[in-house]
């Protein structure tokens, strides 16, 4: 299957899904697709974080579409509920859905292809706790709860750090601390596209701002927490070569090879639509990869971010072209990892500080708590649905208000499955998810061994 046929197919699978008609012997065509790959660099991983910031409403991309839970939905969220005929159904592998039929925002076709071809799966009302919470314990106050609840700032700090009270580290870069010894140059351990530097700090790991136009360093934690200016491309560069984490020796070939091999990196055949920023980071994202043995690295941590997602006012119209973009620019970064080889060795996952009220507020919704959320992959256990799915209404059992959702999965479980399959010790775990030792369930299971 050559890639233009390739990519055809997956179009084809995801309006088949659409229509209700994906049958088994179309998805398991997609041992074709995996045929397409080259070879596998079995020694490198990576994962990538995709912030959607501002609150993602949950409630328009993963949508009830049986009948009576469809009409409960159309009932509560009246002027901004979607139209049931535009849904993309969703087959599960297994009944991990909690009983509930669902399907996607119309505008995530070519996600609907990769969930068919087991390749995305969904992890159902995750968010922010401190420690397993009931609605009756959150209403009385009888367990600690997460800090500035429903807040954007706070709750984006709760997300990226999964710590109550310290947002000094983020627990991507605590996992780049883990995993530094392995990268011949530390400093492309945790890289960023945003100046959002949270996620990616870590006690010993410096995240690394790198952009379409260069690259610029963050300095070290005591230099961040006084606002230093970031490092210029070239400084960067040479500090690449002169730091105590790299024991390597600065030189002007060094650096040179490092600039050719990412600029070579850019010549990924993949299209990524130029006008989709998100599309964009992640193509850099993708030049990195490639560029992964000059830059001597073997595990790489990722953050970028799609903004927009406050949609207090306009949802219906706003949150499609978010979605649009999102199935676009993930679309694209899946077909890069296999063109590069290594979509069994990259894992991408989502997050955002909240998810929004089911109940609606006019023509939008409000802050909400829990959400839903994807993670895309060759390694992950696609085709299916992970975490306790949320029953469908008002005043019910997870309800803390306006249908804003308690979580029933936790940042801390969230973060220590991605990190076990990164290689992350089960001892080092909590390290990383420092609430975790207060659940039950340290792995939720989407993710191959």
């Amino acid at each position: 299957m050559n890639e233009l046929s390739r990519r055809a197919f997956l179009q084809r699978l995801g309006y088949l899904a659409g229509a209700g008609v994906v049958t088994p012997m179309a998805i398991n065509l997609s041992a074709m697709n995996k045929a397409t790959a080259a070879t596998t660099d079995s020694d490198y991983k990576a994962l990538v974080c995709v912030l959607l910031d501002g609150g993602n409403d949950q409630a328009n991309t993963l949508i009830p579409i049986d009948t009576s839970n469809y009409a409960t939905y159309r009932k509560i969220r009246q002027d901004i509920a979607l139209d049931q005929s535009t849904l993309l159904p969703l087959i599960p592998a297994t009944n991990l859905a909690g009983g509930l039929k669902w399907g996607f925002n119309p505008n995530l076709k070519r996600l609907n292809s990769l969930f068919h071809l087991r390749k995305l799966a969904v992890l159902q009302n995750v968010g922010s706790l401190v420690q397993p919470t009931s609605l009756d314990q959150y209403k009385n106050r009888s367990v600690a709860l997460p800090r500035g609840l429903f807040s954007h700032f706070t709750q984006k700090q709760n997300w990226q750090s999964t710590a109550s009270d310290s947002f000094r580290e983020g627990w991507g870069g605590k996992i780049g601390d883990a995993i530094l010894k392995q990268n011949s140059h530390g400093a492309f351990s945790c890289v960023g596209t945003d100046n959002d530097t949270l996620f990616l700090t870590g006690e010993n790991t410096n995240p690394l701002k790198v952009t379409p136009y260069g690259i610029k360093g963050t300095g070290s934690n005591k230099e961040r927490s006084q606002g230093s200016d970031a490092m210029s491309f070239s400084e960067a560069l040479s500090n690449l070569f002169t730091s105590s984490d790299d024991n390597a020796v600065a030189d002007s070939t060094n650096e040179s090879m490092m600039l050719s091999a990412i600029e070579d990196a850019k010549t990924i055949s993949t299209e990524f639509a130029t006008e989709n920023a998100l599309a964009q980071q992640l193509k850099t994202v993708a030049s990195l990869i490639k560029a992964r043995d000059t830059l001597g690295v073997k595990r790489q941590i990722f953050f970028v971010k799609l903004k927009g997602f406050d949609t207090h006012n306009d949802l219906l119209g706003r949150h499609s072209t978010l979605m649009r973009l999102l199935d676009d620019a993930l679309g694209s970064f899946y077909e890069a990892t296999e063109e590069l080889g290594v979509s069994q060795n990259v894992t991408t996952f989502t997050m955002s500080e909240f998810g929004r009220t089911f109940n609606s507020h006019g023509d939008g919704s409000e802050h909400g708590w829990g959400g839903h959320h994807f993670i895309m992959g060759d390694a992950v256990k696609g085709r299916d649905f992970y975490g306790e799915a949320p029953e469908i209404g008002l005043d019910t059992a997870i309800d803390v208000g306006e249908g804003a959702w308690l979580p029933t999965t936790s940042i801390d479980q969230y973060s220590a499955t991605l990190a076990k399959w990164f290689g992350v010790s089960d001892s080092n775990l909590t390290m990383v998810a420092p609430n975790l030792h207060k659940f039950n369930n340290w792995d939720l299971g989407f993710m191959s061994s």
